[in-house]
């Protein structure tokens, strides 16, 4: 098959809680979304005040066909026209990974197109390329619910990363705090629209590793002080109040906020080294969606003469566009997988240096 001119990819994403497929048609660096088809499943976990794996799971066994087929006719598209499947092969909650994989190995096994397997960080990681035609290499920082790296994009398999989180990623310690302080989920929006209201100076939170001379981040702190400084409120004052809610959360992001641009100008430093013609900072994940961090990073790369690339929030949270345009360029290389693709629980972009978050039985989480 020539896989020299643009190539249509149909992809399947279902690492968490969301069902979702995509097509794509394009050449890597220049591609368009025909089709973009996310079932959320919000509703199913919202009682639980998180995702249950076993409920994302069957969710996703029981809506993959219909998904595939709501993103064909979107496209106004058959199969006919795709030239391969990529599928989220890891990491995620297993059960949602296999699933995915196996609607995409019948889909392959009945159609006799090729497969595809993608890493859901590396689907994050590429967006700038699908959104922007971003050029190698560029500063990539990931923050999602579940991931948070600084990486340099050097090309559509090679990923350097810098740092991330070494316990919570921003969008557990959102959700959290969320929790804490008996706010709606996903923690992220919630919080963030409670800080428009707030006074952050009102608290003196942490800046977790905001001084130690790396890229790596911690917010397990950060969620304990803001544990503690409910707590005190609700001792001296018998309950919290919508104030008190308010200033909490326009506190915590602050500090979040204040982290990462410290961590960011680091990682910036490292990548500039490397004289890329045109410097670009991308950002990618749920949390990126987040307008005081997004305003804090254009400023810092307004000063560092830094282009910020920031996809739509659409495709920031977990999608299956992402998904196929990754699959697009890994295509496009040369590369497939056979019958035998498995689902990973843990895939990390970069596999060089030790795991941020512990490695166990099955390998480096992320």
């Amino acid at each position: 098959m020539d896989t020299t001119g643009p190539l249509t990819l149909l992809g399947i994403e279902s690492s968490c809680d969301d069902t979702a497929a995509a097509l794509v048609r394009g050449v890597p660096g220049r591609a368009e979304v025909l089709s973009n088809e996310v079932v959320s499943q919000a509703q199913l976990h919202a009682q639980f005040g998180g995702v249950v794996p076993e409920i994302a799971a069957r969710a996703h066994a029981e809506r993959l066909d219909g998904v595939v087929r709501d993103a064909l006719e979107a496209a106004g598209e058959g199969l006919n026209a795709v030239d391969a499947i990529a599928v989220t092969a890891g990491p995620g909650l297993i059960g949602g990974v296999m699933s995915g994989v196996m609607c995409a190995k019948g889909i392959s096994a009945a159609t006799g197109l090729p497969l595809v397997g993608v890493n859901h960080l590396a689907g994050h990681a590429l967006t700038p390329r699908l959104t922007d035609g971003v050029a190698y290499p560029y500063l990539m920082l990931l923050v999602s619910g579940g991931h948070c790296q600084f990486l340099i994009a050097h090309g559509t398999d090679r990923f350097q990363r810098l740092g991330g989180t070494i316990d919570d990623a921003p969008g557990e310690a959102f959700d959290k705090v969320a929790r804490l302080l008996g706010l709606a989920q996903p923690g992220g929006p919630s919080v963030e629209a409670a800080a428009r209201g707030g006074t952050a100076e009102r608290f003196s939170l942490p800046r977790p590793l905001r001084d130690r001379a790396d890229c790596n981040l911690s917010f397990s702190g950060l969620k304990t002080a803001v544990l503690r400084a409910r707590d005190l409120l609700v001792a001296e004052q018998g309950g919290l109040y919508e104030r008190d809610r308010r200033d909490l959360c326009a506190a915590f992001q602050a500090a979040v906020t204040d982290v990462f641009v410290a961590k960011t100008r680091r990682a910036l430093e490292a990548y500039l080294a490397l004289d890329p013609d045109e410097p670009v900072l991308a950002v990618a994940g749920g949390v990126a969606a987040n307008m005081a961090l997004r305003a804090a990073l254009e400023e810092l790369c307004a000063a560092e003469g830094v282009r910020l690339v920031a996809p739509p929030l659409r495709l920031c949270t977990d999608n299956a566009a992402m998904i196929a345009y990754a699959g697009l360029e890994r295509f496009a290389a040369g590369h497939t997988d056979d019958p035998t693709l498995q689902a990973r629980p843990r895939w990390p972009l970069d596999p060089t240096p030790a795991p941020l978050l512990g490695g166990g039985k099955k390998g480096a989480k992320a």
